[in-house]
């Protein structure tokens, strides 16, 4: 196990600056998740930590010590890649005990750590089999094993589960959480899924065009986003948001309200306007209500609630849920 700490770090591809003085700090065995939009630099964050990538300016630190001139092979990390990267003509006993093998360990070392790895991943009756052989949830395990029996101060995962079906995600996020509490590994995570990151993380750290927007725990961000980004890109469904008058009157350039922080009624005190669409998912409903003066807003309900297109409905907003942004963006607190 073991502390990360990256400090001021820049990344530029000649003229091209693609990370601005990034600093983030990953305690001992903390999971942290790097998350944003495609193209805003969180996998070329992962791989500058990894050595793939040189940094142009700023200090990668593992365990106290400064990494940025070593190798990959001497950072003392292991990397599980989205497409799994395993070798088609090995067996998965092979996969897993090919970096050991290369560095020159004992046979029965190999064989005892591929062995202990395979117990943990529930691989022990697949080790003769080729990854063709395999089912995805299979592969992503073959390759999280071969990553375990280095036995690294640091995972360091990019996007793994984004090649498997939704119901497999679900499943493979839980058991990737489990095992990395069951082991105690530092770990970095990136994803571009929020609710992955959401419910896999002890600290989510977000990005936007190669700059930090905000770090800090999950529910934090959730409750107290620093910013608009931040506030539309945790959340699901996403933050609404509200500007001209009735921000005004609020004292902000922008409102946000999260759709779970609109009461659905139909009358009463509030922003009443029309439905647009209703989703009616079972355990909740999602509608979306045209409001003069403040847009298209999207409220979910607990349940199936009985409302359909054309219906008139006031939107009421939860005491102490308003979030107030003003014009440059960032939050205002009280």
């Amino acid at each position: 196990m073991a502390t990360v700490e990256i400090r001021n770090l820049r990344k530029a591809y000649g003229a091209l600056e693609v990370l601005h003085d990034i600093s983030i700090g990953i305690a001992d065995g903390e999971f942290l998740a790097l998350v944003g939009p495609s193209g805003c630099g969180k996998s070329t964050l992962l791989r500058t930590i990894a050595g793939l990538e040189m940094i142009n300016g700023g200090e990668i630190r593992i365990d106290d010590r400064a990494v940025d001139d070593l190798a990959p092979k001497d950072r003392d990390i292991a990397m599980v890649f989205q497409n799994y990267a395993l070798y088609p003509h090995m067996d998965v006993a092979a996969n897993m005990g090919f970096a050991l093998r290369l560095a020159g360990r004992p046979k029965a070392e190999i064989g005892d750590r591929v062995g202990r790895a395979a117990a943990i991943l529930d691989l022990s009756r697949e080790l003769a089999r080729k990854p063709a052989q395999l089912s995805g949830g299979q592969r992503q395990r073959v390759a999280m094993g071969r990553a375990i029996v280095r036995d690294p101060k640091v995972f360091l995962f990019d996007e793994p589960l984004s090649n498997l079906d939704a119901k497999l995600r679900v499943q493979m996020r839980a058991e990737i959480r489990e095992l990395q509490q069951r082991l105690g590994t530092t770990t970095i995570y990136v994803t571009h899924d929020q609710v992955e990151a959401m419910t896999m993380a002890d600290k989510i750290a977000v990005l936007s065009a190669g700059r930090l927007e905000q770090v800090g725990a999950p529910l934090d961000l959730y409750r107290a986003p620093a910013n608009l980004f931040v506030a539309g890109f945790i959340g699901s469904p996403q933050m609404n948001f509200v500007t001209g008058d009735l921000a005004a009157k609020a004292g902000a350039d922008t409102i946000g309200i999260r759709p779970e922080h609109l009461v659905v009624g139909r009358d009463g005190d509030g922003w009443r306007g029309r439905v647009v669409a209703a989703e009616h998912l079972g355990s909740d409903t999602f509608i979306h209500v045209e409001v003069p003066d403040a847009g298209r807003l999207t409220a979910r309900t607990v349940g199936d609630m009985p409302v359909g297109s054309g219906d008139e409905v006031v939107l009421a907003p939860m005491a102490g849920h308003l979030h107030r942004f003003g014009a440059d963006g960032r939050a205002i607190r009280d």
